[in-house]
């Protein structure tokens, strides 16, 4: 190690023994040449482990959430002993807003002067993505390229964290347990039953995944199921089990844009595909779908929301700024609304909106047994799509638990029945749902 190398290794360090006497951390460091803050860190203990210095130069000259992001997913940046979850549950003296007000000035300048003109160790892996420049014209194209993105991935890698059906929306928890194949067999159920399927019915998917829903119902309800998707990963696989299953007769999936499709439906159910759409296509989402539905028909609505502030106008910018990185390096295109905007556009374009429940809690617990699934099949992960897709699956999963547990993001199913005069054809109690 050169002088210079070994200076700044020194200044890191007095910089970083500052940081947890000040704001009182119980985390530890372990630095590019094995030494710890503080020295006598057990080989036990929770730490974030910095492989290279050039990695605090990268943190140093762009300050970005971009850049950690970056970091961690090259595990240039890495958490020992622990989880994302056991880093968020930790305690400091200090509140985050007042870091300025205790943190030595002086010396995290002089610390950082030390690694501002050095490399950064090379490109990041993921700046190459650009998904929040993604196409929002509503057009086949541009929803076939956003969601190829996503959902072709590989299936082999989905099944690592995903239950038996690969069911890749919220959960629902009847009882508190932690098995996610009958949580998800259970939520399958529940949609069924609030849409009071009924054997022969027509039932429509739109945005069907791997095909879950469409055969319970088929199953279970004795429905038949039409699906439509744009992954054409997803699509092959979900033909190859329909076919398995002897369901062909019963059930059909179409690679097409929702849009394109003809109805009417007697049911419709649209699981999770709403974050996909965007806002500047929410008017024709609900018109399409309001077109599709038989007079009197049910229509499901289960879409992911954000606490409304403020105007529509004000808050859809907003979300756009602050999911910046969401669109970017997982879901182009994406965009959530509000559970308001929901219910006003439902209502504005032709439904009866009849139940909204809350399912908040059950996708904190479903991303937390994502992530401790695929976490548990890493190795297989990393074979599958590489080290840096699949820690940044297990990262985007362990946030969005974190985001739901503490009330920033919530999820909402909401039954609408197209809107007619007299009666709705709901029945005027809630019992039968929650046999």
């Amino acid at each position: 190690m050169t002088p210079a190398a070994n200076k700044r290794l020194q200044a890191m360090r007095k910089l970083l023994g500052h940081v947890r006497e000040r704001f009182g951390l119980e985390i530890g460091f372990v630095l590019w040449d094995g030494s710890t803050v503080p020295g006598d860190l057990s080989p036990d203990a929770l730490a974030i482990m910095i492989a290279d210095e050039g990695s605090v130069a990268a943190l140093i000259r762009r300050p970005k959430l971009e850049t950690l992001l970056n970091l961690i997913v090259s595990a240039r940046l890495n958490i020992r002993n622990g989880t994302l979850f056991d880093l968020m549950s930790m305690r400091t003296r200090v509140r985050s807003k007042d870091f300025l007000k205790v943190l030595d000035k002086a010396l995290a300048l002089r610390t950082a002067l030390r690694f501002l003109f050095i490399s950064r160790g090379g490109a990041l892996p993921l700046e190459h993505l650009n998904g929040d420049k993604a196409r929002m014209d509503g057009s086949e194209a541009a929803n076939r390229e956003n969601i190829d993105y996503h959902y072709n991935l590989s299936n082999k890698f989905y099944e690592l964290f995903l239950d038996p059906e690969m069911v890749y929306s919220c959960a629902y928890f009847t009882e508190p347990h932690d098995d996610i194949a009958r949580a998800q067999h259970d939520k399958l159920d529940i949609i069924c039953r609030k849409l009071r399927l009924k054997p022969r019915e027509v039932l429509l998917d739109i945005g069907c995944g791997w095909g879950s829903l469409l055969i319970h119902a088929a199953r279970h309800y004795g429905a038949h199921g039409h699906g439509v998707t744009l992954a054409q990963a997803q699509y092959a696989y979900a033909m190859d089990k329909i076919a398995r299953l002897g369901l062909q007769d019963r059930i059909k999936i179409e690679f097409k844009d929702y849009s394109k499709l003809e109805g009417p439906f007697d049911k419709i159910a649209s699981i999770g595909m709403f974050e996909h759409v965007g806002s500047r296509n929410f008017a024709l989402y609900f018109s399409t779908v309001n077109r599709l539905l038989k007079p009197g028909g049910l229509y499901l609505h289960h879409a992911i929301g954000l606490p409304a502030r403020g105007a529509d106008r004000d808050f859809l910018r907003r979300h756009r700024k602050k999911g910046r990185l969401v669109t970017r390096y997982i879901f182009p295109g994406g965009e959530l609304d509000h559970i308001g905007m929901s219910v006003s556009n439902l209502e504005r374009h032709g439904f009866e909106v009849h139940d909204v429940e809350a399912w908040r809690e059950h996708y904190a617990r479903t991303t937390r047994l994502w992530h401790d699934r695929l976490l548990a099949n890493f190795a297989a992960a990393e074979r599958e799509v590489g080290t840096a897709k699949a820690r940044l699956w297990l990262l985007y999963l362990g946030a969005v638990s974190i985001g739901f547990d503490r009330g920033k993001t919530g999820v909402f199913q909401t039954l609408a029945s197209k809107r007619k005069r007299g009666a709705s054809g709901v029945p005027l109690s809630r019992a039968d749902l929650y046999r």
